[in-house]
């Protein structure tokens, strides 16, 4: 036959070598379509020189009456019950292995899921990192915070080593962006001169540029707008658009500034969805050196022509350059 291995049906196509007599002749000099076989089934007999081999009932038969349905087979069924048994005695991908989900039924070690795992329907998934069990929902590291979580059975830190830790963070950021928010002051200054009565015209006409460049609603009535300068710091607030020029309402406070200046230069913002210093957007104020809150009214604070830089995880000190 022309596969002895096992096929998708309980018939298989026989080759011209099948069909060759077995009184001795080879393929090679014998015409195999002189040959053929008869089908066996009683009332057809008709000749067919590439029949179809049953391997149920093990007979031979034509065209017509190739499957088990067709010619009645005497052990129908057979070929499907032996693959079936041949496929349970296969070894499983498992086998072997020790499946997490046999643990007692238990809650999702997140703190806001109430979901109960280790049964059949719902399997819990071990973190190897911190050591506790997950629905699939929370399965990833990112999911459940794992880079936060004290591992289960690890010496946790004192008190006093995470807070010195913490503060020696703070510290660091805090000492890095004195000085980047002195370099960022220069340049606004040199970019938007000061007001003396020999700039006074550059000035001016830097800001009609401003206005005429800067985006913003056009709903915005233009006595009420303010326009600014606003960057992403870049080791902090990875935005696909680095800087630009806009315009806003100046009754609006800080928070909804940062919210449509994060959305225009396409900077991810989650100050809605984390508490978490480190995760969260801040506006710095270039000449006024410091971070501004908030609620803050941008009216209160800023002026048109001034810069502001959208900083993360530096969180809300009051002054970052010394006046």
């Amino acid at each position: 036959m022309s596969n002895n291995d096992p096929s998708d049906s309980s018939y298989v196509k026989m080759s011209t070598a099948d069909v060759v007599s077995p009184s001795g002749a080879s393929s090679a000099d014998t015409d195999a379509s002189l040959i053929g076989k008869h089908c066996q089934l009683e009332y057809c007999n008709q000749l067919d020189f590439l029949p179809f081999f049953c391997q149920s009932c093990h007979k031979t038969f034509c065209l017509d009456h190739r499957s088990e349905s067709s010619h009645n087979c005497s052990c129908a069924g057979a070929w499907a019950e032996r693959r079936r048994l041949a496929q349970l005695a296969r070894p499983s991908a498992g086998e072997g292995k020790r499946m997490r989900d046999l643990v007692a039924q238990k809650p999702c070690a997140d703190d806001a899921c109430k979901t109960i795992i280790g049964t059949s329907l719902v399997p819990g998934v071990h973190c190897t990192s911190c050591n506790r069990d997950y629905c699939l929902k929370h399965r990833l590291a990112e999911d459940h915070d794992c880079k936060s979580k004290v591992p289960i059975g690890a010496r946790a830190m004192s008190a006093a080593a995470t807070a010195a830790t913490v503060q020696a963070s703070a510290k660091s950021a805090l000492e890095r962006f004195k000085l980047w928010g002195k370099t960022k002051r220069e340049e606004a200054a040199r970019s938007m001169p000061k007001p003396k009565p020999s700039t006074a015209a550059q000035r001016m006409m830097a800001l009609n540029t401003l206005k005429k460049t800067a985006k913003g609603d056009e709903k915005i009535p233009p006595e009420k707008r303010i326009y600014l300068f606003v960057e992403a710091e870049n080791e902090t607030a990875k935005a696909k658009i680095p800087k630009g020029e806009f315009f806003y309402n100046k009754e609006w406070v800080v928070g909804r500034v940062l919210d449509a200046a994060a959305r225009s230069l396409q900077v991810q913002n989650i100050n809605n969805q984390s508490s978490k210093e480190e995760d969260r957007l801040r506006v710095f104020h270039v000449e006024g050196g410091r971070m501004l809150e908030f609620n803050e009214k941008i009216e209160r604070v800023l002026v048109n022509g001034n810069t502001i830089v959208l900083l993360r995880g530096v969180g809300p000190p009051p002054d970052l350059i010394e006046m």
